[in-house]
């Protein structure tokens, strides 16, 4: 029974290697990761096809392909629950599930799969699928461009509040200045305060849609007022993120530059008490100060929200309350 049991297991891993994030060295897994990556484009694919008054005449074979497809995301969903437990290894194996569940990868699973059986007005969701490619190919939060993105809007929350902030503020301020200026000469198009919120919002954020517009001098000026704060409005943000992202490559340049010989290389083992810890939980429990992670001969950047894998070499320095031997150093 023992031995039964460990070859459920067995398996069981290997089916987590294969639909994890492929390895360059596991062609298997690669295997799958372009097999999946084909089904989704096929599925976006048919949802487009379909709004053709053309390809109605090939409703059926559409309607095939989307079953196939939808089928293909169940069984790899359910196996992603399976295996849940060699995701989070740290969790037991119902909380492991719940997180893999609750995370944005399995939301985005989940919503994929349901707008086909019920909620078909969701069905844009299915879309969402479309970042599992980046998933696949490795242009993921694991290396630079997503993470890049989320560190950047995370690190600079407080400042782009305070921009959309000021843009509400216009454009609440744009509604009713305009709401004064024209509503004796259009009556029917700015009856109140808040008619003018389209036309603000589109003269903010855009250059305007034309179907609401001043007619008197005092509105066109100030029209002409507002799409120039409009432009100051948006360039605010966009620098604030332009200048994280700066930043950002520039932290991550910076760590490039550390050379190898003034750290310390550890490589994460079967049983390591690595396995599932963040940067943040390294540093705080065995004092490393983890400067990269070498992934299946591909540098990754820490960050708190990656968490070590087996066969992964750490790449940090130690402080001086522990020694080589306490934290396994190689």
């Amino acid at each position: 029974m023992k031995r039964n049991e460990s070859k459920i297991q067995r398996i069981k891993r290997r089916i987590f290697e294969i639909i994890q994030i492929g390895k360059d060295r596991d062609r298997a897994s690669r295997i799958f990761d372009i097999f999946i990556a084909v089904v989704i484009v096929m599925n976006i694919a048919v949802l487009f096809l379909e709004t053709f008054t053309y390809f109605e005449r090939y409703q059926g074979i559409l309607d095939v392909i989307e079953l196939v497809t939808i089928i293909i995301f169940c069984i790899e969903y359910s196996l992603r629950i399976w295996t849940a437990e060699y995701l989070y290894p740290r969790f037991k194996r119902p909380v492991a599930i719940f997180r893999f569940v609750t995370s944005f990868d399995g939301v985005v699973d989940l919503l994929t799969i349901l707008p086909f059986f019920f909620l078909s007005g969701f069905i844009a969701f299915r879309m969402l699928r479309v970042v599992r490619i980046f998933h696949l190919f490795r242009i993921n939060s694991y290396y630079d461009s997503f993470n890049v993105i989320s560190s950047v809007l995370k690190d600079k929350k407080n400042q782009i509040i305070s921009s959309v902030f000021y843009i509400f503020i216009l454009m609440m301020a744009s509604s009713l200045g305009m709401y004064s200026a024209e509503h004796e000469a259009q009556p029917d198009v700015f009856r109140n305060a808040f008619s003018g919120i389209w036309w603000s919002v589109s003269t903010i954020l855009t250059v305007g849609y034309g179907d609401i517009y001043p007619v008197t001098v005092f509105g066109r000026i100030m029209a002409i007022a507002i799409a120039i704060l409009g432009v100051g409005a948006v360039a605010i943000p966009t620098g604030i993120i332009s200048a994280g992202f700066v930043e950002r490559y520039t932290q991550m340049q910076d760590r490039k530059d550390i050379t190898v010989p003034a750290t310390v290389c550890a490589e994460v083992e079967k049983d390591s008490p690595f396995i599932g810890l963040s940067a943040k939980q390294l540093n705080t429990q065995y004092g490393m100060n983890l400067v990269l992670v070498i992934r299946d001969g591909d540098i990754v950047l820490p960050t708190d929200k990656h968490k070590t894998q087996l066969g992964d070499k750490l790449v940090y320095q130690t402080s001086n309350l522990f020694n080589k031997r306490e934290i396994g150093a190689r």
